[in-house]
């Protein structure tokens, strides 16, 4: 019996369209639901002074509270300096007073079709492409992250949209320098992206693994010397010591045994697995904290991640990867408040996100309950999302 020609070219189409269609939704979605233009825009304002030649900004505004003082008129942005690289054409082109969530909402929407991609590649079934697709893109709190668009969120956005290209590209094509190059950019956006490293390694493994080693290390090396001589001119090492020059952060509370500790670490496990919504007795009833609110309860499809089969050494290297990464984040003096869910989580979304494909297929699904747990964290992050970015119902 010969193929159905017209059935396969519908099909192949379908995988083109749906991609696109999920782009749009979302950056819609984005854009709708936003609490409009950030005053947190440090990246806007880096990407200026870059057009203008400078690494350092000119003024400080007394709500942009994380800046670095450094004599007359100059001051540094303590974040890594990527997503104000990526909004060089479009302060270029709009000007400085470019909305910086704009930007967010179009990494949001871009993690989203990566994730469809990805999940293609794991299983040929465009059922759990488009659920994993929405899963992430109004699933999970990469909604309110890209919505609102902070630099804080920017960053984490910029950095998962990194690292998901990556992860794609380490299923399909496994081209060493392109891997390289994406996790450079996930790692000048979040410096523990980069931690994901075993990960990737593994993919590329190979007859050739020396030679493909080596294109990653040329894909991330650009990125590493930018962000070494990009301290060295602020702080006089290649070293990101930033953070450290806070004014008054090393005296805040949760910081009191310095800004890293394992002795955080229990402060970190306590909002992203027993954290949960504020209940009162007067409207609006329920409320989300700015201290965190747990992962089961924003995104409960992140449970289907345990099924992903722990014999596998893909499973293994992901499940690796995650605890290096979280016992960076989880060591950090501040949980990530102030936040909808636990966004220091975000880190390492893609590969949580890649398990949970891995454990969804494994079931042969979606079937009916990964469609109501997927339905569960929509109908959550849509109720965080309206509450804060809208009504402003929200509070410690």
């Amino acid at each position: 019996m010969k193929p159905n020609n017209n059935r396969i070219k519908i099909g192949e189409m379908k995988k083109f369209l749906w991609p696109i269609c999920l782009f749009i939704f979302c950056i819609l979605v984005y854009y709708i639901s936003s609490p409009g233009n950030t005053p947190y825009d440090y990246f806007t304002r880096l990407s200026v002074a870059f057009l203008q030649g400078k690494y350092w900004l000119s003024q400080s505004p007394p709500w942009l509270s994380e800046l670095i003082p450094a004599g007359l008129g100059r001051y540094y942005v303590a974040y890594p300096p990527f997503p104000a690289i990526l909004a060089l054409p479009f302060v270029a082109i709009f000007g400085s007073n470019f909305p910086q969530q704009y930007l967010a909402h179009a990494l949001g929407a871009g993690i989203v079709v990566l994730t469809f991609k990805i999940s293609l590649s794991v299983k040929n079934s465009l059922k759990l492409a488009v659920w994993s697709a929405i899963l992430v893109g109004i699933g999970s709190i990469i909604w309110y992250l890209s919505s609102v668009g902070s630099s804080w969120y920017l960053g984490q956005v910029a950095a998962a949209f990194f690292l998901t290209a990556a992860i794609a590209e380490s299923l399909e094509k496994k081209r060493g320098f392109i891997v390289g190059i994406f996790l450079g950019a996930a790692y000048l956006s979040r410096l523990q992206s980069i931690l994901s490293l075993p990960f990737f390694l593994y993919q590329l493994y190979s007859p050739k693994w020396k030679k493909n080693y080596l294109k990653v290390v040329l894909g991330i090396l650009p990125f590493f010397i930018f962000n070494s001589l990009y301290n060295f001119a602020r702080f006089g090492t290649i070293l990101d010591k930033g953070y450290f020059l806070i004014p008054g952060l090393l005296q805040e509370p949760w910081f009191n045994k310095g800004l890293f500790s394992l002795t955080y670490i229990p402060n970190h496990l306590k909002i992203i697995f027993l954290s949960f919504p504020i209940f009162s007795r007067t409207f609006p009833y329920i409320k989300p904290s700015w201290a965190g609110l747990s992962i089961w309860i924003t995104t409960p499809a992140f449970i289907y991640s345990l099924w992903a089969n722990i014999k596998k050494r893909i499973i293994q290297m992901s499940w690796f990867s995650i605890g290096a990464i979280a016992l960076v984040v989880f060591s950090h003096g501040s949980t990530g408040f102030a936040q909808f869910g636990y966004r220091f989580a975000v880190d390492f979304y893609p590969l949580l996100v890649l398990l949970t494909i891995l454990g969804v297929s494994k079931q042969n699904g979606p079937k009916w309950h990964h469609w109501l747990l997927l339905a569960l964290g929509i109908i959550v992050n849509l109720w965080g999302v309206l509450w804060i970015n809208k009504f402003g119902w929200v509070s410690f």
